[in-house]
């Protein structure tokens, strides 16, 4: 059998020394929690476009490809029935407000101080691309054996 690996896409938007994020809405672990504007690529898709796509869909934003600049690819295991690579984008350039575009999936949009961000419910697979952007790392794993 094939292994097969999801492939999703996260975008951080950045305003100043703010980033914004989601508190998700579901049925899971992960209800309440905060994460970054994220989704999985379609058939097809180039890793911007998805961004760029993902971005407009949950927060209803538009971003030029050139404002996207790839940051961190995560490859982690445990955090659904797939092993996943996660490709993470920054910006500080889009047009439009942030507004919730998907209450069905997410409680609320708010903005974080980088320094004050909600460490105890942040989901730790947004916390490697939030990571990249202060540190410089460009690859992580998560839940892989040694």
């Amino acid at each position: 059998m094939t292994a097969r690996h999801l492939v999703d896409v996260h975008v951080l938007l950045l305003r100043g020394d703010e980033l914004l994020l989601s508190k998700r809405r579901s049925h899971d672990e992960f209800d309440g929690c905060w994460h970054l504007p994220a989704g999985k690529l379609e058939a097809g898709e180039s890793g911007i476009a998805g961004a760029i796509r993902e971005a407009c869909e949950e927060v209803g934003v538009v971003i030029d490809p050139a404002d996207l600049r790839h940051i961190h690819t995560a490859h982690v295991i445990g955090s659904g029935l797939e092993p996943r690579l996660g490709l993470f984008f920054e910006t500080r350039h889009w047009s439009g407000e942030p507004v919730n575009r998907e209450p069905d999936k997410s409680y609320e949009l708010r903005w974080f101080a980088l320094s004050a961000l909600p460490e105890a419910t942040l989901i730790s697979y947004s916390t490697a691309g939030i990571r990249a952007h202060l540190t410089g790392a460009t690859y992580s794993e998560q839940g892989w054996r040694r």
